[in-house]
């Protein structure tokens, strides 16, 4: 079970990585070197009853794009097949195809190690290829689930309020003092365990896109989308801060291409942390400017397939 139990005390990211001969910025060991859950250590009991406290509506809101709504990848990566077949007299069975990665997901601790190889607490890309072990696999995350304290940092309504002209479907960094001017204005403070959630409009756009501008978009070279601004700031914040989780509703938490420093390694196969993408937000944020409220009780649980490298989330969010 998620714990904040430690091998030592908790560094700060200017002084990873714990051993000179690990990889830059890598926390490999803090947990020990048999942990599985990353910065989902921060999830503990005692932040998930806190958690459950900002439960006040009971109003649900499913965060899951539905499966069919990334229709056009340019061949990078396979779009969803759905069969419906008869199994008996009046008795249905579907199939449903997906790559993981395709639509809303986690990026699990197998999906992007660094240059050598190596990949959280230093399993490596032979180990996996081979299948010589499930270490890692996304099935250590589906045991309890990702279950905590979510906030939304919603740049779509604080770009509009600004009038910062952007486009959802190009490149566009949102800076780090812009996500935590946005959480003053919303009356939160960023708090160890949460799971940070930022709104950026892709995938309502990229949904409302005809099928030449998803052509375009997706034969860019390279491929542009919006995201949290990358660079070594943001990356020892995340850290510091302690947060849980990141995830957004871009193809990947950092805008692209990386503006200074790409992220993904690092929060991956450095420091554990889950990265979530295409999360729809929508109906979230309107609920959220409603109640004037933008933290809520999130839940998610990946796919319980051992040495899977990522999962469509099947995330909740209760106001």
């Amino acid at each position: 079970m998620a714990s904040e139990k430690m091998t030592q005390s908790y560094p700060k990211f200017s002084e990873l990585p714990l051993d000179p001969s690990h990889p830059p910025h890598t926390a490999w060991g803090l947990w020990g070197m048999d942990d599985e859950l990353g910065t989902l250590n921060h999830l503990t009991p005692k932040r998930t009853v806190a958690a459950a406290k900002e439960v006040k509506t009971g109003l649900r809101f499913g965060l899951n794009w539905a499966l069919e709504q990334m229709d056009y990848t340019g061949g990078f990566r396979e779009t969803m097949k759905h069969e419906i077949f008869e199994l008996g007299k009046n008795m249905n069975d579907d199939r449903i195809t997906i790559n993981t990665q395709t639509s809303t997901q986690w990026d699990g601790l197998r999906h992007w190690g660094f240059d050598d190889g190596q990949f959280y607490n230093g399993l490596t890309q032979k180990e996996i290829i081979e299948r010589k072990t499930d270490r890692l696999g996304i099935h250590s995350w589906a045991k309890h689930g990702i279950v905590g304290r979510g906030v939304l940092v919603d740049f779509v309504s604080y770009a509009e309020r600004n009038n910062i002209k952007y486009d959802p479907l190009d490149f566009y960094a949102v800076p780090l003092k812009v996500a935590k001017q946005i959480a003053e204005e919303s009356n939160f403070e960023f708090q160890a365990g949460d799971i940070m959630l930022l709104r950026t409009g892709f995938t309502t756009a990229f949904e409302n896109a005809s099928l030449e501008a998803k052509k375009e978009i997706m034969h860019k070279d390279p491929f542009k989308y919006p995201g949290f601004e990358s660079n070594f700031e943001v990356l020892g914040w995340l850290w510091d801060t302690k947060i849980a989780a990141v995830a957004g509703d871009c193809p990947g938490f950092e805008a692209w291409p990386p503006s200074e420093h790409a992220m993904h390694q690092i929060l991956l196969s450095g420091f554990g942390m889950p990265i979530g993408e295409m999360f729809t937000l929508e109906e979230l944020a309107k609920e959220c400017e409603k109640q004037k409220r933008w933290t809520f009780f999130f839940t998610s649980e990946p796919l319980n397939v051992r040495g899977g490298v990522a999962s469509p989330p099947n995330a909740l969010a209760i106001m």
